[in-house]
């Protein structure tokens, strides 16, 4: 073994007796299966402050990004993210099963925001988030949102996250469900969110409508060392073959 190779070795040593472990990104994996699948358009649903987005361009993504963010606040600065980037527009929206008005609970920390009521196990996973608030907020369908852009756009792909309410807004995306190549969907794997999609029931209807996972990023982690969330990637099968 070369001297350089031994002081890699030395260095990964160290840092697993940490507890850190050094990897492969995997937005890098993510942007492999973009770019295998032609992706020109990202539905990006949930966006926040544009933290997906912005993995997205600093990982090789140059297509197009339609952003989703119903919190003022939030929006505002998915506004400052994005200024500059003419691939990449933002929609002041929540989007559901039917078009209207609903409370948005407002989180202590913005991200864990969400349109259904905070369950005991995510105070306790992070009793510093707490529900802070309410906002009113305008619902969309995302089949009304995206039909014009299915026309202009071959290969798109869905991004939700939406602690917990990717339910909703899949019963609103039938049309641009069928025609995406493929998708990334938040997965909880304890329930958080009164009412909230579990992995469990995502994977089976992910795998109903055609897609199949190749991917999985880590999501939402408890301080005491459990996973609660993770993000599953999937592509149509007929994509894979």
């Amino acid at each position: 073994m070369s001297a350089r190779l031994k002081v890699v070795h030395t260095v990964l040593d160290r840092l697993g007796r940490r507890g850190f472990e050094v990897r492969r990104h995997s937005a890098t994996r993510r942007q492999a299966v973009l770019s295998r699948h032609g992706v020109d358009l990202v539905l990006d649903v949930g966006a926040a402050d544009g933290g997906y987005g912005t993995s997205l361009r600093t990982f090789g993504y140059t297509g197009a990004i339609v952003s989703f963010e119903p919190q003022a606040a939030a929006f505002g600065r998915l506004g400052e993210t994005i200024a500059g980037d003419p691939r990449w527009t933002a929609r002041h929206l929540a989007l559901g099963p039917e078009a209207g008005e609903v409370e948005m609970n407002i989180a202590s920390n913005s991200t864990s925001s969400s349109i259904l009521p905070m369950l005991d196990s995510h105070i306790e996973a992070a009793p510093s988030v707490r529900y802070v608030g309410t906002e009113t907020v305008t619902v969309s369908r995302l089949d009304d949102e995206s039909a014009p852009l299915l026309d202009a756009y071959a290969h798109p792909f869905l991004k939700i996250d939406t602690q917990g309410f990717e339910r909703e807004v899949l019963a609103g995306g039938a049309d641009t469900v069928a025609a995406c190549v493929g998708l990334q969907l938040e997965l909880s794997l304890v329930p958080l969110y009164d009412g909230g999609m579990l992995i469990d029931e995502a994977i089976g209807w992910a795998y109903d409508h055609g897609f199949q996972m190749v991917g999985l990023e880590q999501g939402y982690a408890a301080p005491t060392g459990e996973i609660l969330q993770i993000d599953g990637v999937f592509v149509r099968d007929a994509v894979t073959a």
